[in-house]
């Protein structure tokens, strides 16, 4: 009896073990680094064996239903994969190791990867976290400040314009500045991204030195930048992920001290000239020749156009993601909403985006392959002639310097504004525009790429990366019938004129890189070989008309329906077409040897064809070597406070072939002799000689030497890298004199040479570590980069140009006058003349000397603060940039006295000098020499400037407040951009990189958003 009971109670446990070990339950836990106690977000947490995993949130935490007796994987890159166990217990909590072996991967040629250890190459990996949210519509904008050496400028609030991007200085003359932007793969267009979302990115790797872009070749002389866009995860469940912010943008701030009403009527009253002399022909004063009386100017309304050419700006964004894995397969999928107004009035953009990421791999892992597909499309409106002086179509112009008593409610009709002609109606001239004024471009652009691996060993594999960049635009433009334009360039001759102009460019893009690599170990020897081919071709297309003459009864912008039909020659309208094609080969090889993660040696060799040369130029070569100790890596380093210490170097040649800086398929003919049809005797057609070719055109080439070290100190807090260069770029892009009696007075070559050296450097700090979860934590950094141009080898006998410098002299250094005041016995404007004497009369062609001066900047880079405590944050950028100096040719406006009845003027001219004796920097109304020697340094300003470029305060939801809700992970936040600047620069903005006026300025932003996750 005793021995049944015993096996009925055996029988028992085993059945109740087996109903627990068979039942699922949840478990939890938080996942910290080992090293410093932070929560880790972003670990992938997998049930072994299973389709079963999620992610740790913002705070480490995660969630998973798991069995008794299962194994949960902790993966994450940089770290140690760990495998636990689950037992009787629900709660698994995790320190994970740093895996040195794999630390931080970065990518190094694009190409390939490898690891931080063992890289040899100057690069700098920008994460997701310091892209995502920002409002800004294209992703460039956002890297200003992140990465040493990069040195970014928007010129043009313009949502989603172009910004200018250099990497380590200015690398050519003539030719292109800019990195190789590679996307999943795709090599795309540096200059548009305006229709990308910047909430799909991973992560972004800027190649700076040789070592890492010489294997681009014929792409790489201005460094790369490679882009990676999420994906899903191995083994990972459904995960739903919401990014959505409204912004509002302003636009910043000037000290130019503009006039108002009453002070410009009683100036123009002084002078007599003007509305307040009697004399204007404006609205508000019809011209009787009466000047206004103090009680009129009293009563004189205060307008302001720049409140009414600018408004604040609201965009939003939304972006919907949804990711997910099995065993063999991941997708990541996202679509995208943004709607951005800009600051100026016809400014806008609107995009939709579609993403589709997919990757897998067989059951063996032999072979891998992964697809990446963005669809987009954009709509956005841009005012032209931006910069320009027209009364009548710049809208900046009219913004600026428009008179204040002139109000919107004076504007009837263009018809009304042609007789008197005033340019104190310039504001309602632009007005006119704003209501009769048609301009938008619509794009479709899609990127894709294909990769496939496969092994053919375990030591040898094969492998193809294909990819495409098409992009459609369709251009549409109209001035209507009615307008002040239109009746004002048509006239009597052209009752029905105005115009309408439609364009569609197509262009394709592929690239096709076919390699076979090989890695393999010998004890503690690993060498890694590669032999690449490439193939790059593009197509583009475009065709379009302008056509005059418009039917006001019929019109609608876009349609044809108010097109007027060419009648007796009256209007002229084009057509235009063109067919340009462009192509690339390339076949190349790189080796990597590494001895027990200590000392590493790299080289690679490439051939470059371009379709730009002549056949005897066709092809180029191109090298580099790098190499590398782990200092750190010593016995005898072992017990120092080093965490690690690398010294690096590298040397090689990249080539530039865009020597005309103009895209893909620009300067395709620079070889060749070129005719065109012009009119002869008589009228008939005739042919003439219109380009004289150089068939000895070739690449532009830059030899860069690289010294690093990369360093972390006392536990890593400490931690940052240093790098020295020097860049020589040879056989430089230019126009070299020729003899009048050919017909032309210069003719393409390559000659010169210019350098670039600097140094730049990205430090971080540790000021505090928390102790616990939610402890306070707060991190500091720099980030900067200083660099000096030299030209040498000057293409003339003097060794000198005007506008590009001189032999031994920096980069596009003004020469000009000195201006050194006003002479307080005449009230005239006093200059220096070449010997150093004052003068008001210099010699406008021997006086000028060299400044020294230039608007490329020395030094550029960021100061930055990360806090942390409780699930609160707060993130700062400073932005600084050293060494600029720029025309200011906006305040040159409002100071000239000539046009005193026209426009309006800065209060400093109230100061301007009246007698004998008066120190003013202001010149008498009426000076003898005013305007005698417009191009003298009088306006040349430092832009020099100390920017809080962003700034970001949050909350992040602990998983506790979020427990019963659905939602996996939950943030908010406010952000701004350019939210407070520290310059000399009176203008609106000093980081334009130009000497132009009336530029449409970048805007000062406030955002408000949040994160959900499901």
């Amino acid at each position: 009896m005793k021995l049944k009971l015993t096996w009925l109670l055996t029988l028992f446990m085993a059945f109740v073990m087996q109903l627990s070990f068979g039942q699922e339950k949840d478990i939890t836990g938080t996942v910290t680094a080992a090293s410093d106690g932070l929560p880790l977000p972003g670990v992938n947490v997998i049930v072994k064996g299973t389709a079963r995993g999620t992610q740790t949130d913002f705070d480490g935490k995660y969630s998973i239903k798991a069995k008794s007796g299962e194994v949960i994987v902790f993966s994450f890159v940089s770290m140690k994969t760990t495998e636990r166990t689950v037992g009787a217990g629900n709660v698994i909590d995790l320190a994970m190791a740093d895996d040195v072996a794999s630390l931080d991967e970065v990518v190094i040629t694009g190409y390939s990867t490898t690891t931080k250890a063992k890289s040899s190459v100057a690069t700098v990996r920008v994460s997701s976290e310091t892209i995502e949210n920002r409002p800004n519509a294209s992703f460039v904008q956002t890297l200003s400040g992140q990465v040493p050496g990069l040195n970014i400028t928007t010129s043009s609030g313009q949502p989603g314009g172009n910004s200018l991007v250099q990497l380590r200085g200015v690398s050519s003359i003539n030719g292109n500045t800019e990195p190789l932007f590679i996307i999943d793969g795709a090599p795309v267009d540096e200059d548009n991204f305006r229709s990308l979302n910047p909430q799909d990115i991973q992560t972004i790797d800027v190649l700076k030195d040789a070592g890492a872009t010489a294997i681009y070749g014929n792409r790489g002389a201005n460094g790369v930048i490679v882009i990676k866009t999420r994906q899903g995860n191995f083994g990972q469940g459904l995960k739903i992920n919401y990014n959505g912010f409204v912004s509002y943008s302003t636009l910043q701030d000037n000290d130019y001290n503009a006039m108002t009403s009453q002070q410009l009527l009683a100036y123009e009253r002084d002078r007599g000239n003007g509305a307040g002399a009697g004399n204007s022909s404006s609205v508000f004063n019809p011209g009787n020749g009466t000047p206004l009386t103090d009680a009129q100017i009293a009563a004189a309304p205060n307008f302001s156009w720049r409140d009414f050419f600018f408004r604040t700006g609201v965009t939003q964004s939304h972006t919907v993601s949804l990711s997910s894995g099995s065993e063999n397969a991941t997708q990541f999928t996202s679509f995208g909403f943004q709607d951005t107004e800009g600051i100026l009035q016809q400014s806008d953009l609107k995009r939709f985006n579609i993403r589709s990421n997919v990757s897998g791999k067989s059951s063996n892992e032999k072979f891998t392959y992964g697809t990446n597909l963005t669809i987009n499309y954009s709509k956005s409106n841009e005012p032209n002639s931006i910069g320009s002086g027209a009364i009548n179509r710049n809208y900046v112009l009219g913004a600026f310097t428009s008179v204040p008593y002139v109000t919107a409610d004076d504007y009837t009709t263009g018809a009304a504004l042609l007789s008197p002609l005033s340019f104190t109606n310039t504001p309602l001239f632009l007005l006119d525009r704003l209501n009769t004024y048609t301009r938008f471009d619509e794009e479709v652009k899609i990127v894709a790429s294909a990769n496939f691996n496969y092994k053919l060993t375990d030591w040898l594999s094969a492998n193809v990366v294909m990819a495409g960049d098409y992009q459609a635009e369709s251009f549409t433009r109209a001035e209507g019938p009615t307008s002040f334009n239109a009746l004002l360039f048509g006239g009597a001759e052209n009752p029905t004129s105005g115009f309408q102009q439609q364009a569609s460019n197509r262009a394709f893009t592929y690239n096709q890189v076919t390699s076979l690599n090989a890695n393999k170990s010998f004890g503690k020897h690993t060498v890694d070989l590669g032999l690449y081919t490439e193939y790059f071709k593009g197509h583009f297309r475009t065709f379009g008309y302008f056509a005059n003459g418009l039917n006001p009864a019929t019109f609608s912008p876009g349609d044809g329906s108010g097109l007027v039909p060419q009648a007796n020659g009256l209007f002229n309208d084009e057509a235009t077409a063109n067919i340009l094609n462009s192509g690339l080969f390339s076949y190349f090889g790189s080796a990597d040897w590494d001895y027990d993660t200590k000392y590493g040696v790299s080289a690679t060799l490439r051939r470059d064809a371009s379709f730009r040369f002549a056949g005897s130029n066709r092809w180029a070569t191109f090298y580099s070597v790098s190499g590398r100790w782990n200092i750190s890596n010593e016995s005898f380093m072992d017990g120092s406070a080093f965490n690690n210490l690398k010294l690096r170097a590298s040397y090689g040649t990249a080539g530039n072939q865009d020597i005309q800086g103009t895209g893909v398929f620009g300067s395709p003919d620079l070889t060749l002799d070129l005719f065109n049809t012009p009119s002869g005797y008589g009228n008939l057609p005739a042919i003439a000689l219109a380009q004289v070719g150089n068939r000895d055109l070739s690449w532009e080439t830059v030899t860069q030497l690289n010294v690093g070290v990369d360093f972390g100190v006392w536990d890593n807090k400490l931690r940052g890298s240093i790098d020295w260069y020097e860049r020589e770029t040879s056989d430089l892009f230019q126009n070299t004199p020729l003899s009048a009696v050919t017909g032309f007075t210069n003719l393409a070559a390559n000659t010169g040479l210019l350098y670039n050296r600097g140094f730049d450097f990205q430090i971080n700090y540790d000021v505090f570590r928390p102790k616990s979860e939610g402890g306070f934590g707060m991190t500091v950094g720099v980030v900067g980069n200083y660099n000096e141009t030299e030209l040498e080898e000057i293409p003339n006998p003097q060794g000198e140009i005007i506008g590009l410098g001189r032999n031994g002299g920096i980069l596009r250094e003004y020469f000009t006058l000195r201006y050194v005041g006003i002479n307080p016995a005449t009230g005239n404007l006093l200059y220096l003349d070449a010997n150093g004497n004052t003068t008001e009369n210099p010699d406008a062609d021997n006086d000028r000397v060299w400044l020294g001066k230039n608007i490329v900047p020395d030094w550029n880079g960021s100061f930055n603060l990360d806090l942390d405590y409780k699930g609160f944050f707060l993130t700062t950028q400073w932005n600084y940039v050293i060494g600029v100096d720029r025309f200011d040719n906006d305040y040159a406006d409002l100071v000239d006295p000539t046009a005193v009845g026209q426009f309006n003027l800065s209060s400093d001219i109230l100061r301007a000098w009246q007698q004998p004796g008066d120190i003013t920097d202001q010149p008498r109304f009426n000076a003898s020499n005013l305007n005698s020697f417009p191009n003298s340094d009088r306006f040349l300003r430092s832009a020099d400037y100390l920017r809080l470029r962003f700034a970001s305060f949050g909350y992040s939801f602990s998983q506790d407040a979020l427990e019963n809700t659905g939602l996996t992970n939950a943030r908010v936040f406010l952000n701004g951009e350019n939210l407070l600047t520290f310059t000399e620069w009176r203008g609106f903005d000093p980081e334009t990189r130009s000497n132009g006026s009336r530029q449409y300025p970048t805007p000062r932003t406030i955002s408000f958003g949040l994160e959900l996750g499901f």
